[in-house]
């Protein structure tokens, strides 16, 4: 099922049900350390760059673009817990590089566009749908950094989306890797590339190298 298909039905989330969610995994309290007391939003990281669509494709330009294009259109939409630091959550957010990849597998080519034209791309879809994949990105509830998500293997996360992403731990004990199990069965799973973004806040992030598909691409 294209992605094109969700259409609102993954995002029938309110905003109250959305603060109420509890993930399944466990938060990163488990670890016997406070939770983090800061405020400091995760929309007030991603606009802290202010260099817009650029050749870097390791930052969160196409993220940003699209953040912004659905709280445009959608002022009360779900995405706005985003910019609201007293709200616990955790975040997978996608490079340029891994909406760059989306593109690719949707056009059918191995070529990559530039950040601008990705974002192009990535909107075409329709702002339901792109509020949607960015919905499939938020766990709620709970602010999870990478220590804790080391010690979850096989934890299965409730999205703000609705449906469930599976949190795997790869390798070794010297050097583990987090990778994400999402729905598409016919792509690589994302892999966690950068932990902890705005860590010390309740709103935490973690870089990954692949968009998360509600859906399973053909």
């Amino acid at each position: 099922m294209k992605l094109v298909r969700l259409g609102t039905q993954a995002v029938a989330v309110t905003a109250a049900a959305l603060l109420a969610t509890a993930v399944a995994a466990a938060p990163a309290a488990a670890t016997g350390k406070p939770t983090p007391k800061g405020n400091k939003s995760l929309v007030a990281v991603l606009t802290a760059d202010k260099s817009g669509f650029d050749r870097n494709s390791k930052d969160f330009d196409i993220l940003t673009a699209a953040v912004k294009a659905v709280l445009k259109a959608k002022p009360n939409s779900p995405v706005k817990v985003l910019a609201d630091g007293k709200t616990p959550l955790t975040a997978f957010v996608p490079t340029d590089a891994a909406f760059q990849a989306l593109v690719a597998d949707l056009k059918g080519t191995h070529h990559w566009t530039s950040e601008r034209q990705a974002f192009t791309a990535v909107a075409g879809l329709g702002i339901d749908t792109v509020e949607a994949v960015l919905l499939y990105h938020v766990i709620p509830g709970a602010t999870i950094d990478k220590a804790a998500a080391l010690k979850s293997n096989g934890a299965k996360l409730k999205t703000a989306a609705g449906a469930t992403i599976q949190v795997c731990v790869d390798g070794h004990w010297k050097k583990k890797t987090i990778r994400l199990v999402d729905a598409d069965w016919n792509d690589r799973d994302p892999r966690v590339v950068v932990a902890d973004v705005n860590k010390g806040n309740k709103q935490i992030a973690h870089a990954i190298d692949r968009v998360l598909r509600p859906s399973d691409l053909p």
